[in-house]
């Protein structure tokens, strides 16, 4: 959690390496980073474990690699984050499959468990994240900043933390819809036959399950019932509104998804690449149906460049790399404590799509109960 994207979510200087990874597939993981003193840096649970952040990044750069998965350039911006990370530590980031989704990205940490491609790091939905926590599959890490995220965005022992997020946006071509859609109710009328598209599939991808969420809540129901979202967006379906299209920037500089229901930054993050390419592309919160949700940040507990992937963390939580994410038009969940601390940079967070009111966040049991609900209703409500 879809740039093709089903990130399924979403965030690249990035090299996709998922060809050469796979030639090392059946290789051993690389044995744990372990300084003279005995310290593994598989083991510890924050840069004060190993030493702090400058004998973490001394032995990061031994390692000389960090693997990543499912990360596009353009999705959060990943791309200035990866070549920050890069500049900075001397580490090459390789990224595999960068139009995957957090499905994917606990699939390949599942198949690849001891062998040495398989992902250091891991950015997923805030309930993939919770899901791959009870999997015993994360490392727990808490990285500088930790204590000052909210309690309810972070897992209490840091097996994950969420790191950015935003709402559930509609973006909408001006040139090829004569009336932009501002509420889920409006996305019923029939002048959208055929133009409205989801980023991927809500049963694996992060943003498509949040738009269900949205539209549940837009809808009668609530964080407990997201059934009422499966009836919306099959009854969409039925009035052909609805198109099977995962939307990407290339669907939509085509013309095939004119109305794309995605994250806020994502969708403002596509406006000036569109406008280049002839589209005139507005982004609206809808008035219905407000659903705020955030990415997470996780460690694989076997990961084969633990030092890499906890430098990486400390990267993500630092004031440089918060205020990267607020560049790529996200809401980075230090924002709060940067804004009062005086690091936040003001400019970009003048230019986040506006909003209203606070947010409210479903549970973990929420999460689990409404995946499993996508899980079982989605294939037959609207794509069957």
């Amino acid at each position: 959690m879809t740039v093709p994207r089903p990130r399924t979510a979403a965030l690249t200087g990035v090299l996709t390496t998922a060809a050469a990874l796979a030639l090392s597939a059946c290789g051993a993981a690389s044995d744990a980073s372990t300084t003279a003193d005995g310290r593994s840096a598989a083991s510890a649970t924050s840069a004060a474990d190993f030493g702090g952040v400058d004998a973490l990044a001394k032995e990061a750069k031994k390692e000389g690699t960090l693997h990543a998965i499912a990360l596009p350039r353009d999705w959060a911006n990943y791309g200035a984050l990866i070549d920050g990370f890069e500049k900075k530590y001397d580490i090459k980031v390789e990224v595999e499959n960068p139009t995957g989704n957090s499905q994917d990205e606990i699939s390949a940490v599942t198949a690849r468990k001891g062998q040495d491609n398989a992902p250091d790091v891991l950015d997923l939905g805030s309930s993939f994240a919770q899901s791959a926590a009870q999997q015993g599959l994360l490392a727990p890490y808490m990285a500088a900043g930790f204590t000052k995220i909210p309690d309810d965005q972070k897992d209490a022992i840091g097996r994950w933390s969420n790191d950015y997020g935003g709402y559930i946006s509609f973006g909408c071509d001006t040139k090829r819809v004569q009336t932009c859609p501002t509420s889920f109710k409006d996305l019923l009328k029939p002048q959208y036959k055929g133009q409205i598209a989801l980023n991927g599939n809500p049963s694996k991808a992060g943003s498509a399950f949040s738009a269900v969420y949205a539209a549940a809540l837009a809808n009668g129901g609530s964080f407990d019932d997201i059934q009422p979202g499966i009836d919306f967006f099959a009854q969409l379906k039925k009035e052909g509104n609805y198109t099977p299209v995962e939307s990407t920037p290339a669907t939509i500089a085509a013309g095939t998804t004119p109305i794309s229901i995605d994250w806020d930054y994502l969708n403002a993050g596509y406006t000036d690449t569109l406008k280049a390419k002839g589209r005139d592309w507005t982004v609206t919160v809808p008035t219905d149906g407000q659903f705020s949700q955030y990415y997470s940040q996780a460690i694989n507990k076997q990961a084969p460049h633990p030092a890499a992937a906890r430098l990486w963390q400390e990267y993500l939580y630092s004031p440089e790399g918060q205020n990267l994410r607020l560049k790529g038009h996200a809401r980075p969940v230090l924002m709060t404590a940067m804004d009062k601390a005086g690091t936040l940079d003001q400019a970009a967070a003048a230019k986040l799509p506006k909003v209203s009111g606070t947010p409210s966040f479903p549970t973990e049991s929420q999460q689990s109960s409404a995946k499993f609900v996508i899980s079982q209703s989605w294939g037959q409500a609207v794509t069957g």
